[in-house]
């Protein structure tokens, strides 16, 4: 070669002849250069990623659509086979009708745009190739600028290198702006016609088609005629390229077309406050912020029942209605399976989109107490373990006195058994009890019920001087109520990628991990009815008398109050619901309904929920049995007893003596006795103020 080139050069021609074969020769390695130069960065670089912002769409627990978070930009990705053909064949013709025979450019249309941009002075023509447009539109600005040009040259180039044509055409379909913060087709779809890319008709594909060349300028939103002319144009193009015939054309192009309103476009806000909890756990799950989060694409899954959502909701304002100032939040779980199927944290989400169920921490008063008593049947006490209820002074090694007092200074002033200091909410039985187990033990009991965090290990700590939030008590109201098979707190089931390949997906935990014993866990529940029963009645009523009247079906609850808050927890074999009720600025709550609130709310929502369920009542443990007791004596149940309830032992544990106090008159004998000495009572009062 290097001779044949020596001979020519060393031929008599004219000089400009050899300048122009030098000129020529250098030009061609130069061009073989660049082109091996091109090459191999290209292959150095590698592909380029096609990952592109996405919406994410959460889901509830039937399916349904609940958010998507999208900021001012609505995105989704649809493979290439779940988009029309027509709009796809559409796209090709108007935007680069030779896409599946060039490299990245069209050099020929490129040419061609060039020579008419000069004839007219002015750049009137585009010739951007598809895959161009896709290069510019993941990874450069619009800013019409040589240095944007070559980036963009360089990104196609790699994108034809390293992909097939079918993959860059679905995501060009995917990311090509629509107008009105629409990108990708599945995007257009759904806001010009309220439909999936698939469900496109011809005239509707045409229509969207001509979009992308001017969104301001053809969206039939802002100019439905020059929107039409388009259609018409890609029409005749269709028809010309033999995808469609001329018959078919004029029909199309005829066709009327339904177009979607804003508010069909919507979604719906539903439990805000659930969906900033759900998020929150994405987040942690995939190891991403909140803000990759938004824009990542996922499906998340969540446990949501939107028909509970509803109920919870509706409930709550209702019983609210009088008192405009107070707060509320509510937590609804599945004991079966963990999953947390309704939350509310707030009364306006709008207003305040703190969440009182999570993020606040307040006492919980007396809804500790069926842990501590879950506590006290380990140390072998039972639902018929007697205490004395009459104000008392608890004294420490250092001289502190500490003296609890029951609700409105009220005593029994005799012994009482545990299920009846459960059902009254006796403050000193429970004081009383948890001095004699240690307060450790509590404190213990409660991590072991999954309540994590600092403790107070106190006396008062029978009482609910703890600062728990909602949400990690009706946990562990879930674990006590499903103890043969706790299940973990959830609102996530699965988490998939915009191509539908899982992520992350729950596992619930497998039966008796836990250290909860299910037969006290059982007994527990078991006298936690008793809050409902009137059988319970002692020196005051039991403390659900005044929604019991209300209840249809079987629950265990505990109420809990304390000077600025109110709560309500409890379960059905189905469904665990946890109610708080008080005020953000920690202002105590001085009138009698603030109180009643939250059990208001629990009892409603309960009632509605179990509205269309069976009758179910708690299927005791194979290692406990049932026995009727005199609540009043704690002793099992004679015939002659006017009162009689249902309590629950472990085996071995039942008490074994009958009442004999009803017997031949010994019950009037004893209510005379009671009678006397509160006349007695009254006399000694009257004789101290006179």
């Amino acid at each position: 070669m290097k001779d044949r080139i020596r001979r020519l050069l060393s031929k008599d021609y004219p000089k400009w002849v050899k300048y122009s074969l030098i000129s020529g020769l250098c030009s061609a390695a130069l061009m073989f250069l660049s082109i091996a130069t091109l090459l191999v960065y290209c292959l150095i670089a590698g592909p380029p990623s096609l990952v592109t912002e996405q919406n994410t769409i959460y889901y509830s627990a039937d399916g349904t659509v609940i958010e998507e978070d999208f900021g001012n930009k609505r995105r989704y990705w649809v493979d290439l086979d779940e988009i029309s053909p027509d709009i796809v064949q559409a796209t090709i013709l108007s935007e680069d009708r030779n896409f599946y025979d060039h490299m990245g450019f069209d050099l020929k249309r490129i040419t061609a745009a060039a020579l008419k941009n000069i004839r007219n002075l002015d750049k009137i023509e585009g010739a951007s190739t598809i895959t161009q447009q896709y290069a510019r539109n993941l990874y450069l600005s619009h800013e019409k600028t040589w240095s944007r040009k070559i980036k963009e040259a360089l990104y196609a180039y790699r994108l034809e290198l390293f992909y097939d044509k079918d993959e860059i055409l679905e995501g060009y379909l995917n990311t090509i702006y629509y107008g009105h913060g629409a990108y990708g087709v599945e995007a257009a779809s759904r806001y010009y016609f309220s439909k999936h890319a698939d469900e496109l008709t011809l005239a509707e594909s045409a229509m969207l088609a001509g979009v992308p060349k001017g969104p301001s300028y053809y969206s039939p939103f802002i100019n439905e005629q020059n929107a039409e002319d388009r259609q018409a144009l890609i029409l005749s193009q269709l028809e010309t390229f033999d995808y469609i015939d001329k018959k078919t054309a004029e029909l199309a192009a005829n066709e009327a077309l339904s177009y979607a309103s804003q508010e069909d476009f919507s979604i719906p806000d539903i439990a805000p406050y659930f969906q900033d909890v759900v998020a929150q756990h994405a987040t942690r799950l995939l190891g991403i912020d909140r803000e990759e989060l938004m824009k990542g694409g996922y499906q998340i899954h969540t446990t949501l029942q939107t028909d509970t959502q509803g109920m919870l909701e509706q409930t709550m304002e209702r019983s609210l209605k009088t008192n405009p100032d107070i707060q509320a939040s509510a937590v609804v779980t599945d004991p079966h399976s963990g999953a947390i199927v309704a939350m509310v944290g707030g009364r306006d989400y709008e207003d305040s989109p703190y969440n009182r169920a999570t993020q606040a921490k307040r006492m919980v008063g007396s809804t500790i107490k069926p842990f501590l008593y879950y506590t006290a049947l380990e140390k072998g006490f039972t639902a018929t373990t007697q205490l004395v209820s009459k104000p008392t002074d608890f004294e420490f090694a250092d001289g502190e006195v500490y003296a609890p007092s029951n609700y409105n200074g009220y005593y029994a002033d005799e012994p009482i058994t545990m299920a009846q200091a459960l059902a009254l909410s006796d403050n000193i039985y429970a004081v009383k009890t948890n001095m004699f187990l240690g307060s450790d033990k509590l404190v213990e009991t409660l991590h072991d019920f999954g309540i994590s965090g600092k403790i107070p290990s106190v006396p008062s700590l029978a009482l609910g001087t703890a600062s728990i939030s909602l949400h990690d008590m009706t946990d562990a109201y879930t674990r006590l109520a499903s103890a043969e098979s706790p299940k973990e707190a959830h609102t996530i089931t699965k988490i998939t990628d915009r191509h539908g390949h899982v992520l992350f997906e729950h596992e619930p935990e497998e039966a008796n991990t836990t250290k909860l014993d299910p037969d006290r866990a059982f007994v527990v529940s078991h006298m936690m009815t008793g809050m409902f029963d009137s059988s319970l009645n002692g020196y005051m009523s039991v403390t659900g008398a005044s929604i019991a009247n209300e209840l249809t079906h079987t629950y265990a609850g505990k109420s809990g109050t304390t000077d600025t808050d109110s709560w309500m927890i409890g379960f059905s074999p189905d469904l665990v619901t946890g109610v708080w009720t008080g005020y953000d600025d920690g202002r105590e709550m001085t009138k009698i309904q603030d109180h009643q609130f939250a059990k208001e709310i629990w009892a409603g929502f309960m009632e509605k929920a179990h509205a269309e369920k069976e009758y179910k009542t708690f299927k005791p443990t194979d290692n406990v049995i049932g026995v009727y007791i005199d609540p009043e004596t704690g002793m099992r149940a004679s015939p002659y007893c006017p009162n009689q309830r249902l309590m629950y032992f472990e085996k071995g544990k039942e008490p074994d003596q009958y009442c004999g106090d009803h017997y031949d008159g010994k019950s009037e004998k004893k209510d005379k006795e009671k009678e006397e000495n509160k006349r007695g009572s009254w006399k000694d009062l009257l004789d101290w103020l006179f």
